[in-house]
């Protein structure tokens, strides 16, 4: 059975991991959530500036 040797290999993969410990979590996860809030109001701010554009000359 292949798909069984391939779910022990993965069993096998995952306990060699790293995981996180909770204030790397936490500092992980305040990083994405920053940078993604920057990235949205980012674009939210080119988007509005080409809209502007836009209807200056339509």
């Amino acid at each position: 059975m292949k798909l069984g040797k391939f779910f022990k290999d993965v069993a096998r993969e995952m306990k060699k991991v790293s995981w996180p410990k909770g204030r790397e979590l936490t500092s992980y996860t305040i990083t994405v959530l920053t940078t993604v809030a920057f990235v949205a109001v980012f674009f939210a701010v080119i988007d509005l500036g080409i809209s502007q554009v836009l209807n200056l000359f339509f």
